[in-house]
C-alpha cells in the first residue's frame, strides 16, 4: 500500500500541530510511512511563512492552489500525488500517535471496490459545563459520514470522478458531494479504525449567522443529486421551511406596520398576527438553542440575537444559491476552457500595449460568468509576437491582461508566446506548447480542455495538443479556416453552449 497525505491550509497555527503529530507518528513506526506529506497553501497571495515543523526532511512538500477554496486545494494535492491512495486531513485535527500505522492497516488489503476509507473523529467537549451551540455543532463531525477531516480515497477513483467539485468554495458539502458521486458510480466507502481529534475552534459572536452561507451549497447539492440527497448523505431534514415561514411572517408584519400606525384596522390585525407568529417562531428557535447549552448571560444573548437573524439570512442565501446554480450540472472533472485573447475575448488592436484600448467582445463577460457558475476553469493562450518585434514589452502584455481581468473577471491561468513566427519555439500557436502548459498549471490533461479561438491556428493548436477546438469566426477568419474546423459557433455564448452541452457540431 502506497499513500500520500494531503493537508490543505490557509496558514492557521494549528497546521504545525497536525504536521508535528504526523511526523511523530511516522517516527514511532513500525510499518511503512506515507510516501510524502503534501501541504496545499490555499491563501490567495503569498503571506507569512507557513507554520511548518523545523525539520520534516523531504517528507513535506508545499504547493499552492491560489485561494480557490478547500475543494480546489484538495484537488491540487491529489493531482500532485503519485501513490495509489491519498489521505486527506484538515489542518486543525490532531492525529493519534499511531495514526500512520493505523492508516496502513485500514487501507491494506481493501478490495478493489472499496474506493475510500473514513477515519474516526473525536470532538472534545468541556467536562465542567454544558457545550455551547457552536460546540454542539462542531461535535456533529464525530458522527458525520465521509468528512475529509480524515478521509482516504484511491487516486484512480478521484481521477475517474474528477475529484472534488470546485464550485463548493467553503469547507461545506464538498466531501458529501464526492462521497455520493463515488457511491453512485458503484464504489464502496468503508470505515477504518485510525483516529484523529478535532478540537473546537474559537468562534465569534456572528459565526452561526455566517454559517448560513452553506444554504447556497445545499442548492447545488439538490441540483446535482436530486431531492433525496440529504437522506443519502446522512443529513437531517433541516430547518429551511421554518426559516421561510418565520421570515415571511416578519416581512408581513413590517409591510403592514406603516398602515397600522396610521390606524388602519385591517393592517393592525395583519401586523399583530404576523408579528406574533414571528415572535413565537423566533422564541421557539432561540429556546431550542439555549436550553441544551450553558445558559450563561453571554450565550443567551448570542442565541437570542442570532436566532432572530438566522432565518432571513438563511433564506437570502438559499435564494442566492437558486440563482447561482440554476444551470448546474453534475461535476465533470477538471474541465478547462482556454481562450485566444485578441478578437475572441477582446477586440483586436494590433500590438496593443495600452490597457485603455481594451474592449470586450460582445457577450464575453456573460460567456465567462456562465462557465464560472459551472465550475469550469478559464485560461487564455495568446500569441504576442509584438514582443519579439519590439513593438510592445512583456510588461505591456501583462498590463493589458490585467485590464482584461478587470472587465471580464478572474482568469485562472494566462499563457502568452512572446516569440515571432521564425523563432522556432514550441509555444507559438499552431504549436501546442501554451495549451500543454496551461493544462498542466491547472492540474488537467490537454484532453480535458476545450480551446476557443477565432482563427485556424487556434483550433490547429488544440488538435496538436489533443484538446477540443471550437472556432468562433470573425471578419478576419479565412473561409478555408472555417471549412477545416471540426466545430464552429457563431458567438462566444454559442461556443459555451457547445462546451457545457457536450455536443460536437458544426
Amino acid at each position: 500500500m502506497s499513500c500520500t497525505v494531503v493537508v490543505p491550509t490557509i496558514g492557521r497555527p494549528s497546521l504545525r500541530v497536525v504536521l508535528d503529530a504526523l511526523l511523530e507518528s511516522i517516527a514511532g513506526g513500525p510499518g511503512p510511512a506515507p510516501h510524502e506529506i503534501i501541504v496545499v497553501d490555499d491563501r490567495p497571495e503569498h503571506g507569512a511563512p507557513l507554520p511548518l515543523p523545523g525539520s520534516g526532511g523531504t517528507r513535506i512538500r508545499v504547493i499552492r492552489s491560489g485561494g480557490r477554496g478547500p475543494a480546489a486545494a484538495r484537488n491540487a494535492g491529489w493531482r500532485a500525488a503519485a501513490t495509489e491512495w491519498v489521505a486527506f486531513l484538515d489542518d486543525d485535527v490532531v492525529p493519534d500517535p499511531g495514526w500512520t500505522q493505523a492508516l496502513n492497516t485500514d487501507l491494506s488489503g481493501l478490495p478493489p471496490k472499496a474506493a475510500g476509507s473514513q477515519g474516526r473523529v473525536t470532538v472534545p467537549l468541556p467536562e465542567d459545563r454544558r457545550p455551547t451551540d457552536w460546540e454542539r455543532n462542531t461535535a456533529g463531525l464525530a458522527v458525520a459520514d465521509w468528512i475529509t477531516a480524515d478521509m482516504a480515497y484511491r487516486r484512480g477513483v478521484l481521477a475517474e470522478l474528477g475529484g472534488f467539485d470546485e464550485r463548493f468554495r467553503r469547507a461545506y458539502r464538498e466531501d458529501a458531494d464526492l462521497a455520493l458521486r463515488a457511491l453512485g458510480a458503484g464504489h464502496d466507502l468503508v470505515r477504518g479504525d485510525r483516529h484523529v481529534t478535532h478540537p473546537v475552534r474559537p468562534a465569534g459572536f456572528w459565526a452561526s449567522v455566517r454559517a448560513q452561507a452553506g444554504n447556497a451549497d445545499d442548492i447545488l447539492m439538490w441540483r446535482v443529486h436530486g431531492g433525496g440527497w440529504r437522506a443519502r448523505a446522512g443529513e437531517g431534514k433541516g430547518l429551511l421551511r421554518r426559516h421561510v415561514m418565520t421570515t415571511a411572517a416578519g416581512l408581513a408584519a413590517l409591510a403592514a406596520a406603516p398602515a397600522a400606525l396610521r390606524g388602519n384596522r385591517a393592517a393592525t390585525a395583519v401586523a399583530t398576527a404576523a408579528g406574533g407568529a414571528w415572535a413565537v417562531s423566533t422564541a421557539r428557535f432561540a429556546a431550542e438553542r439555549i436550553l441544551p447549552g450553558p445558559r450563561t448571560p453571554g450565550e443567551m444573548l448570542k442565541m437570542a440575537v442570532t436566532s432572530a437573524l438566522i432565518p432571513p439570512v438563511a433564506v437570502r442565501h438559499r435564494i442566492r444559491g437558486l440563482l447561482a446554480h440554476r444551470d448546474a450540472q453534475p461535476w465533470g472533472g477538471p474541465r478547462v476552457v482556454l481562450f485566444d485573447r485578441d478578437d475572441t475575448l477582446i477586440r483586436d488592436v494590433p500590438y496593443n500595449g495600452d490597457p485603455a484600448l481594451v474592449e470586450p467582445m460582445p457577450g464575453a463577460r456573460r460567456a465567462l460568468d456562465r462557465l464560472r457558475r459551472h465550475g469550469v476553469r478559464i485560461g487564455v493562450v495568446s500569441n504576442q509576437s509584438g514582443v519579439a518585434k519590439g513593438r510592445i514589452t512583456v510588461r505591456d502584455v501583462r498590463r493589458v491582461n490585467a485590464r482584461v481581468e478587470e472587465l471580464l473577471g478572474r482568469i485562472d491561468v494566462w499563457e502568452f508566446c512572446p516569440h515571432d513566427g521564425d523563432d522556432g519555439c514550441e509555444c507559438r500557436k499552431p504549436r501546442p506548447g501554451m495549451i500543454e502548459r496551461a493544462a498542466r498549471r491547472l492540474g488537467a490533461l490537454p484532453s480535458d480542455c476545450a480551446v476557443i479561438g477565432d482563427i485556424g491556428r487556434d483550433v490547429e493548436a488544440a488538435a496538436a495538443a489533443g484538446a477540443r477546438g471550437i472556432l468562433v469566426p470573425t471578419g478576419r477568419t479565412l473561409p478555408a479556416e472555417i471549412a477545416r474546423a471540426l466545430e464552429t459557433a457563431p458567438t462566444l455564448e454559442a461556443a459555451v453552449d457547445l462546451v457545457l452541452g457536450g455536443r460536437r457540431t458544426r
